[in-house]
This record gives structure tokens, sequence and C-alpha cells, in this order.
């Protein structure tokens, strides 16, 4: 297989990744919670946080075989890059780590910048302008409203766009199933 049938390959068997993304909805849907706890102890929302971004990979797992989609597709080459993509956030996390107790009541829209700046080679390996323009649109969105607001509207606002996101791909999906 040359390159980019690579690409359509694990973009197809692994249906571009959707699953990861179902999962942060519903984590977004937790922080909101979160976000949302009547203590005022701003230190122990962030740590909660943190816990509950923990469990994103085994809820994409549970997701994947509901929708039927490979949750790694081990025998493409392309498999390994897309770890690596994954994998770029946990450096990223270093950033959150040192806001979670400098700026404490920024660490939620941190964290919204990192997980959407993450997504851009994505778009890159799935040839899905939906990876490309999200990744792009949350980072700014994160970034602008996180000034202005507080965590739960940054939360608000990434269980929206996230959803959207998960329309958009669902519908790529749908699209490169038809060209098949």
């Amino acid at each position: 297989m040359n390159l980019d049938e690579l690409r359509i390959d694990i973009a197809k068997r692994g249906k571009k990744g959707i699953h990861f993304i179902i999962a942060s909805v519903i984590i977004w849907c937790a922080v909101l919670v979160i976000s949302l706890l009547p203590t005022e102890d701003i230190l122990t929302k962030n740590l909660l946080t943190f816990c509950f971004t923990a469990p994103l990979p085994p809820i994409a797992y549970m997701i994947s075989k509901i929708i039927k989609a490979e949750f790694s597709t081990n025998d493409n080459p392309l498999n390994k890059l897309g770890i690596l993509f994954s994998c770029n956030q946990f450096l990223y996390l270093l950033i959150a780590m040192w806001i979670y107790p400098t700026v404490p009541d920024k660490m939620v829209m941190v964290l919204a910048i990192i997980f959407g700046a993450h997504l851009l080679p994505f778009g890159w390996l799935y040839k899905s302008k939906a990876y490309s323009v999200m990744s792009i649109l949350i980072s700014f969105t994160a970034i602008t409203i996180g000034i202005i607001f507080n965590a739960v509207v940054v939360s608000i606002v990434m269980v929206v766009i996230e959803s959207i996101f998960c329309i958009w791909l669902m519908l790529e999906n749908k699209s490169l199933n038809m060209k098949a």
C-alpha cells in the first residue's frame, strides 16, 4: 500500500478516531459537573478535573466496541504515528500541571487549548478537514472564552464544540464509506 492508501485504511477501520472524540464529550461533561460543584476550593476542582480526564482511553475503547471501530489498527504502519500524535498531549500536560497551582482559575482553559492543539496532526493522518478545522477552532475559542469567562462556560463551550465535531466526523465517515 502507498501512503494515501494507508491513511484511508486507518481512517476507515478506526472511523477517524470518532470513539475518542465521543469519549471526550463525556469527559468534558464530567469537567462541567466538577466546575459546577458548590465548593469554592479551585484546587480540589482542578485535581478532580485531572482525575476525570484519565479514563479517556478506556471510555474510548468501550465506545469503539459499541460503534464497531478498530481501537488500534496494529497492522497499519501509520498506527504508531497516530499513537505518537496522541502521546504529544502528555508533554503538553506539563503546562497544565504548572498552571494548576499558579493560575488555578485558568487550568480548564489550558486543558481545552491543549486538547484542541493536539488534534491538528490527525487532520493529516485521517485526511480530515474536521480535525484540521476543529483543532484550530477549539484552541482559539478556548483561549478567547477562557480569558473572559470561568471554567463553567469553557466546559459548556467544549461540550458543544465536541458534539459538533462528532457530527462532522460522522458525516466524514459516511462519505468515506460511500467512496469504497
